[in-house]
């Protein structure tokens, strides 16, 4: 029973999301009132990535996310340029498992799977120079679920910003 537990709670954490943040250190978050949202990009083979309706998903979340830290949102220039870019690649992974007669054997078992990575960058349009990233993953999974993860992609992400002073 114990090792079927821990079986579990290592499954769990290989679907889990990633989050890295990149920042410029120099830069003051504080005069950043304002910002525009960019044109975004898609880059996935699945059809249910790869639409307008995909493109609006994230957009809307990031309004979200970034006008719940006091930021507003224009729809001409503004403090910060948001651009983002979401891509999606399909792997297959090979699982061995015992078969055959009392277990002797291996049976090789293909499992595809779907990756799905969200960059977001938010830039300077004054200096013209990136200011924050974010870049969240989410592994293993298929892209109706990575569909449907992508806002807690764009909140996790957006979560660390403005960056915590040092």
């Amino acid at each position: 029973m114990r090792i079927f537990l821990l079986t579990l709670l290592a499954v769990g954490g290989a679907y889990a999301q990633k989050i890295t943040v990149e920042f410029d250190q120099a830069a003051d978050f504080s005069k950043y009132k304002t910002f525009v949202i960019r044109n975004g990009q898609l880059n996935s083979r699945s059809p249910a990535l790869n639409s307008e309706l995909v493109k609006k998903q994230i957009e809307a979340d990031i309004e979200r996310g970034l006008t719940a830290k006091g930021l507003t949102r224009l729809t001409e220039a503004g403090d910060l340029n948001v651009r983002y870019q979401f891509g999606s690649a399909r792997r297959v992974e090979t699982e061995a498992y015992p078969a055959g007669w009392r277990g002797w054997g291996t049976r090789i078992v293909r499992v595809p799977y779907t990756e799905g990575t969200l960059v977001i960058d938010l830039r300077d349009p004054s200096t013209r120079s990136l200011v924050w990233r974010g870049i969240a993953s989410q592994d293993k999974s298929n892209a109706s679920k990575i569909e449907g993860k992508l806002d807690d992609m764009v909140r996790k992400s957006l979560e660390k910003y403005p960056p915590k002073a040092k």
